[in-house]
């Protein structure tokens, strides 16, 4: 029920913000801002400042059932919530009105993420499919190929070219990484296979010495595999 701020460095806890009357069920912030939003099976985010008091700065209830998804535009100016209840919201930050809302039927959001530099945004579902959100009047511009599995999180490539998604699956029956075209296509490019059970999260791994971008994939078979994302092999 509540969101600490540790140290990367030790993993010491530095501040705790409290305010949720249920467990916490994402965390984001945007890069260059002080603020931290919180989602959580109260049906509440909360919006949280890093050097402010330990209760929250702003409060957005509207959803229905836990909100499942989390996403902030770069300049922290707009957040995006979705829930089990189908539908996305659409926030002002300062003001925690809400500026816009969209139901889709069966649309069960698993997770949420901005797209870098772009007015769009990414989410997964229970119902198998990636959408991706026009975020200025909250529709879909794109809707990927449906995979045979729940999409459990989704990412974007720094440079906005590429988009993950990870699946469900149980005994080595899907628990895939998809990657996806973002730009041009808008298709499938690749799959990392490996897991044998559900694959909870993906992420873009940040530049570094490996000669090769890389991802990575954690499981529900207590694993964490490193890939490289341009052929597929595992680190």
């Amino acid at each position: 029920q509540s969101v600490a701020v540790c140290s990367w460095r030790s993993g010491a806890a530095l501040r705790r913000f409290l305010g949720h009357e249920r467990e916490v069920t994402k965390v984001t912030s945007a890069c260059d801002s002080n603020r931290v939003f919180s989602a959580s099976r109260d049906r509440t985010v909360m919006m949280w400042e890093l050097h402010g008091t330990s209760g929250p700065r702003q409060r957005f209830p509207g959803h229905g059932l836990v909100v499942t998804g989390l996403a902030v535009s770069p300049d922290a100016s707009q957040l995006c919530t979705g829930s089990r209840d189908n539908t996305v919201y659409k926030w002002d930050t300062e003001t925690g009105e809400c500026v816009g809302r969209a139901a889709i039927s069966r649309n069960l959001v698993t997770h949420l993420c901005w797209v870098p530099g772009e007015p769009y945004i990414l989410q997964t579902s229970e119902d198998k499919t990636v959408r991706l959100w026009d975020s200025r009047e909250l529709q879909v511009a794109h809707t990927f190929p449906a995979k045979r599995h729940i999409q459990t999180c989704c990412d974007v490539s720094q440079d906005g070219r590429y988009c993950l998604s990870s699946s469900s699956g149980s005994s080595g029956e899907g628990a895939e990484a998809t990657l996806w075209d973002l730009r041009q296509t808008r298709g499938r490019v690749r799959e990392y296979i490996g897991h044998f059970q559900t694959t909870t999260s993906c992420v873009f791994l940040p530049g570094g010495p490996a000669p090769t971008p890389g991802i990575a994939t954690s499981s529900c078979d207590s694993t964490v595999k490193v890939w490289d994302r341009d052929t597929g092999g595992k680190g």
